[in-house]
């Protein structure tokens, strides 16, 4: 095994399982007595050189850090530019692995992150520096290819399936004399997954969610209220499961709230009270709706046992590949049975995966458009089987662990943009 360390880094929107992989990562470079350090918020802690030597993390806290949601030291937004553009930064990226003997790197993200594990490989070997990059999967949008599906989308489906099937029976409940419309909002810019998993939560048009509105078909205001109101008048109630990326036929975002995330993408702003408006204005119906948010992706007491599988499998696999020097890879799932469900770990070079996006194909979409098929109930239901709740306290609250650590000692200069 040859000398060095290992870094490992959290990037994007942190999920309910991110930290169970990195707990994996951890275990794993423990078990090959590879010294692992942590970058603070990402690439960023990379750049500012702002480590954490986890050697000083007890066996019981990486332990804990699987049933643990969030990001244990941080996560960032934060997309590196291409060389030509930016030279400076790749150069003190190198700068700070050789001030730390960092032969390994491994990014655990979405599609940025892919990216951005693809670009320092390149430039590494460029710059004439032995460096290992993996990607490691995470993202609850499950928009990554290849991949059959992402570790923290079963998680996230699991949330939302569960989340509208309450809510409709509470709606359901009060409908007579009171809400006759619910909009519940779901993360997914480009992708409808997380919004096809809402439809797990029912089977048939009569059984919520009765509308499932997905970025993948333009939207039709018209067809929406008219398809609202049928509803409305057969069941006497109505639930809507809403993409926060649905679209304008002409491309435009029905929600954009203008401005750009870090990434470059655009701000998106609530399409869930949008429409509910839309319904009171143009229906003269009681309305409700809510945006889970932050909460669709947290939700650790509700974690799907696949996803919990997958995402420690993919921090296993990391550091596996990395020291076998497979350079430019990431770890996908690869299923290979529907029933019984089954999937093993299969390394896949960042190069077809980075900058590429999965959106939900055709035949998983009702051909009304408002609701998901057969073969889509059969790709995702395997993805929210299992339990895996968190061990509870005397308190009656789950036992998360939050790991402290000192920064390591700084060797070069501070880092400007």
């Amino acid at each position: 095994m040859p000398k060095g360390h290992l870094l490992y880094a959290q990037s994007g929107g942190v999920t309910a399982v991110i930290n169970a992989t990195a707990s994996a990562v951890l275990a794993t470079a423990r078990a090959h007595k590879v010294p692992a350090l942590w970058a603070k918020n990402g690439i960023l802690g990379a750049l500012r050189e702002e480590l954490y030597d986890t050697r000083k993390l007890k066996a019981a806290e990486i332990k804990a850090l699987a049933h643990t949601p969030g990001g244990a030291f941080g996560s960032c937004r934060f997309k590196l530019k291409s060389i030509e553009q930016d030279r400076a930064q790749y150069e003190r990226l190198i700068d700070v692995f050789r001030a730390h003997d960092i032969r390994w790197f491994l990014y655990n993200g979405g599609n940025d992150s892919a990216d951005t594990a693809l670009k320092l490989s390149k430039v590494a070997s460029e710059l004439g520096y032995p460096l290992t990059c993996i990607g490691v999967p995470k993202t609850v949008d499950n928009d990554l290819v290849v991949t059959d599906c992402c570790p923290g989308f079963g998680s996230a489906a699991k949330y939302t399936a569960v989340s509208v099937a309450e809510a409709a029976l509470d709606v359901a409940a009060m409908a007579d004399t009171s809400t006759k419309v619910f909009v519940y909002e779901v993360m997914g810019r480009h992708a409808g997954w997380l919004a096809a998993a809402a439809g797990l939560a029912g089977r048939g048009e009569d059984q919520a969610p009765h509308l499932i509105l997905f970025p993948e078909n333009a939207f039709d205001e018209a067809a929406f209220l008219a398809k609202v109101q049928a509803v409305v008048k057969k069941v006497g109630y109505c639930v809507v499961v809403v993409s926060e990326g649905i679209r304008h036929a002409d491309g435009r975002f029905v929600a954009e709230a203008g401005g750009k995330d870090a990434f470059g993408h655009s701000q998106l702003g609530g399409v869930g009270p949008m429409l509910a408006a839309l319904c009171k204005d143009k229906l003269g119906v009681k309305v409700h709706w809510t945006v889970p948010d932050y909460l669709q992706r947290s939700a650790r007491h509700l974690a799907s046992k696949t996803d919990l599988q997958q995402a420690l499998a993919v921090g296993k696999a990391a550091v596996e590949l990395a020291l076998a020097g497979k350079n430019g890879v990431m770890p996908t799932i690869q299923r290979t049975s529907d029933k019984p469900y089954r999937w093993k770990i299969v390394p896949h070079p960042l190069s077809e995966i980075a900058n590429h996006e999965k959106t939900m194909p055709k035949a998983f979409i009702r051909k009304d458009g408002f609701g998901i098929t057969e073969a889509c109930r059969t790709y995702l239901e395997p993805l929210i089987r299992g339990e895996a709740p968190p061990p509870y306290g005397k308190d009656g609250l789950p036992a998360f662990v939050r790991p402290t650590l000192p920064l390591l000692p700084k060797t070069l200069l501070a880092w400007s943009k």
